[in-house]
């Protein structure tokens, strides 16, 4: 199509897409207070301040006037944008897909159908690992102090575990992509794993805020176990791609062009031109020319 059909359908797409977040968002803040309650359930609740005393529960209250607008609205939003991700997670493929090759697409949906399981299951993890790192990090409160958590930064503490959690999980088959794509073997990975390992623990130790080790391990022992099936996954592709090499390509690759030089014949002598007289020229032009 012509750029500028292009640009109308991606107009389309995206209007599309934001009806479909604007209108589960506008569902969605119906039911918000069950939304923040759901979210802000890792939290040991207090009763009173006085029974907070040491950091054994906290009170969740919002701070400022406009806080529960605010919270409101960004719970709103981030329902709208989960739940109608189908919606819109379609419609970029729908603009994308027509530029791709039949293999492409296929490892698409193969990507994808691994891609919302592993991001799913990252967020499932960080949940239920959320109560022990929230009690850990409440224990630190000296005696006689109280603790009073707004519950917009309770919403945002658990939304940024959520997401890195979830993120986290994605790594492995980030690995694979690019063994697909023929950037990095599978045998090279291999040879990463002592760095890997040790760099995951350090992410797992910096990106969960508590000091126990249960929330680095609950981070840094999946990734691992994911990381060294992702470098089994692309062995295998390795030894598969080399299989297929050998056979030929597919009906819609190209194949692999020769382009080595080839000896050239030598050039066939020219019968040289019949010598003229200047008396043989008109107009300045010999009649041979």
């Amino acid at each position: 199509m012509p750029l500028v059909e292009h640009l109308r359908e991606l107009r389309n797409r995206l209007a599309k897409a934001v009806l479909a977040i604007v209108v589960v968002s506008v569902v969605a803040a119906f039911y918000s207070e069950q939304l923040m309650q759901f979210l802000a359930e890792p939290v040991p609740k207090c009763d009173s301040l006085t029974n907070s005393d040491g950091g054994n529960c906290a009170i969740v209250s919002f701070n400022t006037l406009t806080s529960p607008f605010t919270t409101t609205i960004k719970v709103s939003l981030m329902a709208g944008l989960v739940v109608s991700s189908p919606v819109w997670l379609y419609q970029l493929w729908a603009f994308v897909a027509p530029g791709l090759h039949r293999h492409e697409k296929k490892y698409t949906y193969v990507f994808t159908a691994a891609a919302v399981p592993l991001f799913a299951g990252g967020a499932l993890l960080s949940y239920v690992i959320l109560p022990v790192s929230i009690k850990v990090l409440l224990s630190l409160t000296p005696g006689g102090s109280a603790n009073i958590l707004s519950l917009d930064e309770v919403l945002d503490f658990t939304i940024r575990m959520v997401l890195v959690f979830g993120l986290a999980f994605e790594l492995p088959l980030l690995l694979i992509m690019l063994n697909m794509v023929g950037i990095v073997s599978g045998r090279r990975m291999a040879g990463w794993w002592r760095g890997v390992v040790m760099g995951v623990f350090i992410f797992g130790a910096v990106a969960t805020p508590t000091t126990d080790p249960v929330g680095m391990l609950a981070l840094s022992g999946p990734i691992v176990v994911l990381y060294f099936v992702a470098v089994g996954f692309s062995l295998l592709n390795d030894r598969r791609r080399a299989r297929k090499e050998s056979e030929g390509p597919s009906d819609d690759e190209a194949s692999v062009l020769d382009h080595t030089p080839e000896a050239v014949e030598p050039a066939e002598p020219v019968a040289a031109l019949p010598e003229q007289t200047s008396r043989d020229r008109v107009n300045g032009y010999d009649d041979v020319t």
